[in-house]
């Protein structure tokens, strides 16, 4: 699933509002034709730092992840290199 991101554009009468992003979530699909076809899922709209927030959270978790898959790649090739 790809994510188009953009700034959105707020017409506010607060001056000093918040930036928002918009995050429009979407995937490719064949038509009938066989051709591919990007089909929108969903959109939504958040201020930007709480995107910046959970993207780094997201980003810190798949560290995580890629620790312990290395760990366990590593295992692997030791019982398999053992002989």
């Amino acid at each position: 699933m790809a994510k188009v991101i953009a700034e959105k554009t707020v017409e506010s009468i607060v001056a000093n509002s918040p930036k928002q992003v918009e995050i429009k979530h979407t995937r490719t699909v064949q038509d009938i034709a066989g051709k591919d076809v990007e089909v929108l899922d969903w959109t939504e709209t958040k201020q930007v730092d709480e995107a910046i927030s959970q993207c780094e959270a997201q980003k810190a978790s798949l560290e995580s992840q890629l620790t312990e898959c290395e760990a366990e790649l590593a295992e692997y090739i030791a019982i398999r290199d053992a002989e």
